[in-house]
């Protein structure tokens, strides 16, 4: 027996049996989940009602992923699912759904901060076994003014945000559905939510 998503086969409210007055039809048809994972990069694809087609991301690794609050996204590598509202089971088996919490490589964030505005981000880790080796770069005078303009009036990231550029790892959701377009897209995590989340993955 396929997978049905009609509702003829189901009791009435009041728990009558309802009559059999046709068969199973092909718009009523569902299908078996695509149970995306992390991983190189698979899809299939799925011819569905009038031709259409559907990404079924079998397989996926990396995705789009937008900075809310400065404007901007990145392609970002998954690592790993950190958190899901609906099954701790899709945690443990790293299933990208929508919706899913998931840890992102901060690596092209802090590239775009870092020549943005001209000041490093979450490196404080690296600077203490390094012991402050730095060298510094030559910049004109126009572009330091520049960056010190957008320093004061965008440049500041919450602590919490900060603090998970020191492990290079921010958290996101995915905001896509991968089984459907077969893309896992979505905007890293901010602010009260990013408080949430934080707390629920805690507990």
């Amino acid at each position: 027996m396929g997978i049905s998503r009609d509702s003829r086969h189901k009791r009435s409210a009041t728990g009558a049996k309802r009559a059999t007055y046709r068969k199973k039809r092909a718009f009523e048809k569902g299908r078996q989940t695509s149970s995306t994972r992390i991983g190189p990069k698979r899809i299939h694809l799925v011819r569905t009602r009038g031709g259409n087609r559907k990404f079924r991301g079998l397989r996926l690794e990396s995705g789009n992923f937008s900075w809310g609050s400065e404007g901007i996204s990145r392609k970002c590598r998954v690592i790993a699912v950190a958190f899901h509202p609906s099954n701790n089971e899709l945690v443990r088996t790293n299933t990208l759904t929508k919706s899913a919490v998931v840890q992102v490589d901060a690596a092209p964030f802090r590239q775009w901060y870092e020549a943005h505005y001209g000041t490093p981000i979450g490196r404080r880790r690296q600077r203490a076994t390094e012991g402050a080796k730095e060298e510094e770069v030559k910049k004109s005078k126009s572009v330091t003014e520049k960056q010190a303009e957008r320093t004061k009036k965008m440049g500041k990231v919450e602590p919490a945000v900060e603090r998970q550029f020191e492990a290079s790892r921010l958290y996101a959701v995915v905001a896509s559905r991968p089984g459907q377009s077969g893309r896992c897209d979505g905007y890293i995590l901010e602010g009260e939510e990013l408080a949430f989340y934080q707390r629920a993955i805690r507990r």
